[in-house]
């Protein structure tokens, strides 16, 4: 007896065209409404952490580090509704929709609430008042341009189909023009969890912040190449040394997490940065005449 696979169990029998049944249609907007969720709750904890930070200080790390794993885990739940959909040929323009708005609250003004509270708000200037106020006024900026950055970058998403690449790479691979939302919101909450989610009280540390945040925003309206994985199929085998690899990451999340996770942040984020200096150098050595010989004689 032949075994019916999981695809064909979604279809729906009395459709002609085979297309699924309506309830596999909610299978992945289960996951946009966890990743919806999780950015709510992001935001109220933020909210909860800054309040004790003005009542007893030593609780207030816990609120900043749960919302900084919310939005950790949010960002695991977004690349898995997409995939779903994709696998079980769910796709839809409500599902696309639901996603980006999604998306906004979650990747967007959760991680901008978060900077500004836990990089900004409780800051001790150590001159006078002028420097801590100009200091607020440029946080409230940035991390405003952070968020219109982010929507931007979901808006230009969503219209694209075949985005230019400053540096285009493989044909027969997919990339992403730009840093994606949920990226530089991993960076940001990575940030907060590696630090011990203690609020930043230098001004020095809050400067480097506030130019990390103008580094994520610019990264996510560029059209820099950056990896999309949308290419990786999870049902095929692996080879042994890809799941001893995979083995390894998990161990060492379970066990380092602060340092692994802010680890991968890094790399990820970097990787367009490098992958666009490396293709500036090639091409200007390709440029470059070769010298002509000297005739001795």
């Amino acid at each position: 007896m032949s075994r019916i696979s999981w695809r064909d169990r979604l279809i729906d029998p009395k459709s002609p065209d085979r297309r699924p049944r309506r309830a596999a249609y909610a299978l992945p907007t289960f996951f946009t409404a966890g990743n919806l969720f999780l950015g709510f709750y992001a935001i109220l904890q933020v909210f909860q952490g800054a309040m004790r930070m003005f009542g007893d200080p030593t609780l207030a790390p816990r609120n900043f580090e749960a919302a900084a794993i919310a939005i950790g885990v949010a960002v695991f739940l977004d690349g898995l509704d997409g995939r779903i959909a994709r696998m079980t040929n769910t796709v839809s323009d409500f599902g696309r929709e639901m996603d980006s708005l999604a998306d906004v609250i979650t990747f967007g003004i959760a991680p901008a609430v978060m900077a500004f509270a836990w990089g900004i708000q409780f800051v001790e200037a150590l001159a006078a008042g002028p420097v801590l106020e100009y200091l607020r006024r440029i946080g409230y900026s940035v991390v405003f341009v952070y968020l219109l950055c982010g929507a931007m970058r979901l808006a230009r998403f969503n219209i694209t189909n075949n985005p230019v690449l400053k540096n285009p790479g493989r044909p027969d691979r997919k990339y992403f023009a730009g840093l994606p939302i949920p990226s530089a919101a991993a960076m940001v909450a990575a940030v907060v969890y590696a630090a011990g989610s203690d609020p930043i009280r230098n001004w020095i540390f809050a400067a480097l912040w506030l130019a990390l945040l103008s580094l994520l925003s610019f990264l996510m309206v560029s059209t820099w190449r950056y990896p999309s994985f949308k290419d990786l199929n999870l049902a095929q085998p692996r080879s042994p040394v890809m799941v001893v690899m995979i083995g390894g990451l998990i161990y060492l999340i379970w066990t380092f997490s602060q340092p692994a996770l802010l680890g991968m942040a890094i790399c990820y984020v970097g990787s367009g940065i490098v992958i666009r200096a490396g293709g500036i150098v090639r091409r200007r050595l390709r440029a470059t005449p070769p010298e002509p010989e000297r005739q001795i004689g």
